[in-house]
């Protein structure tokens, strides 16, 4: 499929995928937009900036039920906003300049001056846009994590309190209540689970093996990041069926992310309550 150049956005955008804008999710689900694409990461597995932007102009209008993204993000953010992009700086698995940069456009374009946008992962307590942030956009891959199951999108938010240790105990149990605390509460207004080459699979507290991290290609992108995170410890149990030729849970389980619902009500992790939307490239797609 041929790619078209990324432009600023001044009206509808092509889709990558053909579809038809639809009302937003039922009152009673969360909407949870898969869409992947096999040009994201190439034999080298570098990431494709401009597939990536596409990818996530698609997901984010299709998440709004907006015909274009121009459109949806109007939703997410507004000229006067002040906006922090939540990012992951794990060396061996970061978020990633594609992703980031993605965002951080869409956002210049939706108004904002460069001088309000910050992206940055250590520090935001002390970063002085992400202390006056009106809106944060909260981006990380996927990866099995040592204390807490998995590396989530509700966990990004851990760098936003003075001590994260203390939120490690019970497998990270009560994570979600970091969502309540001043510097996140309600600021949270997109959620953006990275799938590009996610890791499925590892031992001990600083874990990284490339056999055990594969090119699926994908983004998963949702305003409640508990569906987002529910629904991508689907896909990462699912590939550890695949490759281990057996269920193996996660070790340790992903509590944080039942319990962010069933505990704190921050969101939901039943898939039944979850609308799952899934564009693009199908193959292996394991959800």
């Amino acid at each position: 499929m041929r790619i078209a150049a990324v432009t600023p956005l001044s009206g509808a955008v092509t889709p990558l995928f053909k579809r038809t804008a639809g009302a937003a999710a039922p009152q009673d689900k969360a909407r949870v937009v898969l869409i992947r694409h096999k040009d994201a990461v190439d034999e080298a597995w570098n990431h494709h900036p401009d597939v990536v932007q596409q990818m996530l102009d698609e997901a984010v209008a299709v998440l709004f039920g907006e015909k274009d993204a121009g459109s949806a993000w109007k939703k997410i953010v507004n000229p006067t906003d002040t906006v922090g992009i939540k990012t992951n700086s794990w060396k061996p698995l970061p978020t990633g300049p594609a992703v980031e940069q993605a965002l951080k456009r869409r956002v210049l374009d939706a108004g904002v001056a460069e001088a309000r946008i910050s992206i940055a992962d250590r520090g935001v307590l002390q970063n002085p846009i992400f202390k006056e942030s009106t809106v944060i956009l909260n981006a990380r891959p996927a990866r099995t994590h040592y204390w807490s199951g998995m590396g989530s999108c509700i966990k990004n938010m851990i760098l936003f309190v003075p001590k994260p240790s203390d939120y490690h105990g019970d497998t990270c149990a009560d994570l979600a209540t970091i969502w309540s605390l001043p510097p996140v509460k309600g600021r949270v207004k997109l959620n953006i689970l990275v799938l590009l080459t996610p890791l499925f699979h590892g031992v001990g507290p600083s874990h990284y093996n490339k056999e055990y991290v594969w090119p699926y290609r994908g983004l998963l992108v949702g305003r409640d990041p508990v569906a987002v995170d529910a629904t991508g410890v689907r896909i990462l149990q699912a590939k550890r069926r695949q490759f281990f030729g057996e269920d193996r849970p996660l070790q340790p389980p992903a509590h944080h992310i039942t319990y962010a619902e069933t505990r704190h009500g921050l969101g939901v992790a039943d898939p039944a309550k979850i609308e799952l939307v899934k564009l693009g490239w199908q193959d292996d797609v394991l959800i």
